[in-house]
């Protein structure tokens, strides 16, 4: 948060691992629930599954996503 141009780089680094841990989080959260909707659609799935579908998921990206925080 100062006014050096130099820090435009370092803010765009961080805006594409940023970007990139946002859309792992899209395709681990959207693979998860199809599965687990094609497992309950043939008759293996069960309520628990859905719940950690939903829950766990969204749990498991958050924490993916605390890797920003992380920055070098």
């Amino acid at each position: 948060m100062t006014d050096e141009p130099s820090k435009i780089i370092e803010g765009i680094k961080i805006s594409k691992k940023t970007m990139r841990i946002v859309k792992e989080n899209i395709v681990f959260a959207i693979t998860v629930k199809l599965v687990v909707l094609i497992l309950t659609a043939i008759g293996l799935g069960s309520m628990w599954e859905a719940v950690f579908a939903d829950v766990g998921v969204s749990i498991l990206a958050i924490l993916n996503s605390l890797r920003v925080l992380k920055t070098d």
